[in-house]
């Protein structure tokens, strides 16, 4: 049996930018607890984006939303055979995958700083296009492909 219920922490918005999402991106972005670099790559990132600091965050949060899968697979072993079950995703879980799907193809890349490669897949994800958009893509397939079992789900 499990412990109990974990609370979920509420994230406090961005003092610059005033957004929760922008907060979640940079502790996303953030490595060995270097939070004001991590600060300092993401604001260079979303300047880029344009100046004007509303504008910025509407690009990027437009950005998350493209990117923000609406299902997932989950295996589930029944009967001694293991299926790939699609479930429909809650708003913060896809939030979460659509951030570290960013932050992830962006380390990818070769090359260039860190805040110019975020530039690049924040304004290729705004597009509708880029690696981020094909890895929703790809989740979407994988749960259309499995429809036949989501009668497995609990």
């Amino acid at each position: 049996m499990r412990s109990k219920d974990v609370k979920k922490r509420m994230v406090q918005p961005d003092p610059i930018f005033k957004s929760r999402v922008v907060t979640r991106f940079i502790n996303k972005v953030m490595l060995d607890g270097k939070k004001s670099t991590a600060e300092g790559i993401v604001l260079k990132a979303l300047s880029r984006i344009s100046p004007d600091t509303k504008e910025a965050v509407i690009v990027f949060e437009l950005a998350v939303k493209n990117i923000m899968p609406r299902q997932e697979v989950r295996s589930r072993r029944i009967g001694g055979a293991t299926y790939q079950i699609p479930y429909p995703l809650r708003h913060d879980r896809a939030e979460a995958l659509a951030i570290r799907w960013i932050v992830d193809t962006s380390r990818k890349r070769k090359g260039k700083d860190m805040e110019l490669k975020l530039y690049e897949e924040i304004t290729n994800a705004h597009k509708g296009i880029g690696d981020s958009i094909k890895k929703r893509d790809d989740t979407h397939k994988m749960a259309e492909a499995n429809r036949a079992f989501a009668h497995f789900r609990l």
